[in-house]
C-alpha cells in the first residue's frame, strides 16, 4: 500500500520537528478541527458553509435562513471533538461506553428532538437501518437483535490488534472505521461517529486527524462500496491518502511554514463574497452607453408603462399623457425619449423623468393636469432612484448599473404611485362637492 508507506515515513519526519511550539499547534489544530467540523457535517447533507460553519464555532454567530437543525448539529460535533481530544491527551481507551458517550455529545443539540421521534442517543439502535445502492439494491447492516454482540466482537478485535506490538495504528484506524459503518450501531450520526473514532485512534497515537472532505464524497463512498465487496485495501489506501495531507499541514506548521491548503484562500474569499452580498448588490459593468441603455429600456420604460396600465381607465379622463426627460445639466428643458437621450445620459449626472396628464376631462371638476415625478442619479458605477412628491425626494433603490429593479420593485413603485393619482383626483372631488 503506497499511501500507507508515505504516511509513515511523514510520520517519521513529524516526529522529528516535535515538540511542536504550543501556539502553532494550537493554529494547527484550530484548522483541523474547523474543516472537520464542516466537512463530516456537509457530507451527510448539513447546509452550512465553510464560512458560516466558522462563524458559528468561532462568535457563536448564526445564519440566516438555515435550519436549526444545522445548527445544533455542527455544535453537537464540535463539542465531541473537544471531548475526544481531551480524552486523547487523558489517555482514555476506547470501550463501547466511550463510544455511546461520544454518540451522546455528538447529538446533544437535538436529544430532545430525537427523544420525541424514538432515537436514543445513549443506546444501540431500536430499528433496522440500511441503504439503497446505486443499481437499486439494498444493502443491510447489522440487525438491532445483532448489534450489540457485534459491538462486543469489535471491540475484542480492537483490543486484540494493540497488544499486538506489530499493530499498524493507519491500518486499524482504517478498518475500525470500516467494520463500525458495517454494523451501523445508532438510528443516527453513524457516520460522523465512525469519523471520529478512526481519528480517536489515529490521534491517540500520535497522527492528526484525517478529514474527508465533502467534494470528494464520491470518492468516499466509492472507496467504502470496494470494501463492502473484499476490497479492503481500497478503503485503508484512501484513508492513508487524506492522512498524508493532514501530516503534510501539520509538518509545514512545524517548521513554521503557511498551513493553507490551494482551497483555503477559495473558502475565504467565498466567505467575503457572502459577507459582501449581505451589504448589497454588486456587479462590473460600470456606467457605458450599453448600460444606460439597459437602464432606460429595463428600468425606465418598464417603470412607465406598468404606471400607464396600472392607471387603467383613469388615463381615458385626461386628453392626453406624455413621458418626458430634464437633464440636470439641462434645466428647464424637457426631451422626449429618442435615440439621443442615451447619449445625453452618458455625459449627465442625473435625469428627472415625468409621467405627465394632460387637461381632465370631467365637466364640472375645472381643468388640471397632473404629473408623477422620478429622480435617477447616475454615478460611475450605479444608479440612484427617487420618487418625488411636493418637491421632496424620497429615495427608495441604489443599484449598480446592469443590475434592473425587480418585477416586485417595479410593481410596488406603481402601484403607489397609482394610489396618489387616485387620491388625488379623489382630493379634487372632495374639494368640489365642498365648493357646491
Amino acid at each position: 500500500m503506497e499511501e500507507v508507506v508515505k504516511a509513515l515515513e511523514l510520520k517519521n519526519l513529524l516526529d522529528s520537528l516535535r515538540p511542536i511550539d504550543k501556539e502553532q499547534e494550537a493554529r494547527i489544530m484550530q484548522k483541523f478541527r474547523l474543516d472537520w467540523n464542516y466537512h463530516s457535517n456537509n457530507l451527510e447533507g448539513n447546509s452550512l458553509t465553510y464560512g458560516e460553519t466558522k462563524a458559528l464555532i468561532m462568535f457563536g454567530i448564526t445564519a440566516q435562513g438555515k435550519p436549526l437543525k444545522d445548527h445544533s448539529e455542527i455544535k453537537g460535533h464540535n463539542e465531541a471533538i473537544d471531548w475526544v481530544i481531551e480524552m486523547v491527551k487523558g489517555d482514555r481507551p476506547l470501550t463501547e461506553s466511550f463510544i455511546r458517550e461520544l454518540h451522546r455529545l455528538l447529538l446533544n443539540e437535538l436529544y430532545e428532538e430525537k427523544l420525541k421521534k424514538g432515537i436514543k442517543t445513549e443506546s444501540y439502535k431500536t430499528t433496522p437501518n440500511h441503504v439503497i445502492t446505486q443499481t437499486g439494491e439494498t444493502f443491510f447492516f447489522a440487525t438491532p437483535e445483532e448489534t450489540p454482540a457485534k459491538m462486543g466482537d469489535l471491540m475484542a478485535w480492537y483490543n486484540e490488534k494493540i497488544e499486538d506490538i506489530s499493530f499498524n495504528p493507519i491500518l486499524l484506524a482504517a478498518e475500525f472505521h470500516y467494520k463500525f459503518i458495517r454494523i451501523h450501531p445508532f438510528d443516527d450520526g453513524n457516520g460522523r461517529t465512525a469519523r471520529i473514532l478512526m481519528n480517536f485512534i489515529l490521534m491517540k497515537f500520535g497522527y492528526p486527524p484525517v478529514i474527508i472532505k465533502t467534494d470528494d464524497k464520491a470518492n468516499y463512498f466509492t472507496a467504502l462500496q470496494l470494501a463492502d465487496t473484499g476490497n479492503l485495501e481500497a478503503f485503508v489506501n484512501y484513508i492513508a491518502k487524506n492522512l498524508n495531507r493532514s501530516l503534510e499541514i501539520m509538518i509545514a506548521g512545524a517548521k513554521g511554514e503557511s498551513i493553507e491548503e490551494p482551497d483555503d484562500i477559495d473558502k475565504e474569499i467565498a466567505l467575503l463574497e457572502k459577507r459582501l452580498k449581505g451589504i448589497g448588490e454588486s456587479s462590473n459593468v460600470g456606467k457605458t452607453e450599453e448600460s444606460l441603455s439597459q437602464l432606460f429600456n429595463n428600468v425606465m420604460l418598464k417603470l412607465n408603462d406598468s404606471i400607464l396600465k396600472r392607471t387603467g381607465r383613469l388615463i381615458d379622463y385626461y386628453l392626453d399623457n406624455e413621458l418626458l426627460f430634464e437633464f440636470l445639466e439641462i434645466p428647464d428643458e424637457w426631451f422626449s425619449p429618442d435615440e439621443m437621450l442615451i447619449s445625453r445620459l452618458f455625459t449627465s449626472s442625473g435625469v428627472t423623468m415625468k409621467i405627465k396628464f394632460y387637461k381632465f376631462t370631467v365637466i364640472g371638476m375645472g381643468e388640471f393636469n397632473y404629473s408623477l415625478e422620478f429622480d435617477y442619479f447616475l454615478s460611475e458605477t450605479h444608479y440612484t432612484l427617487a420618487t418625488v412628491e411636493d418637491g421632496l425626494q424620497k429615495f427608495i433603490y441604489k443599484k449598480p448599473y446592469g443590475i434592473d429593479l425587480t418585477d416586485d420593485e417595479i410593481n410596488e413603485i406603481a402601484l403607489n404611485e397609482v394610489k396618489r393619482h387616485k387620491d388625488f383626483i379623489e382630493q379634487k372631488i372632495i374639494e368640489k362637492e365642498k365648493s357646491e
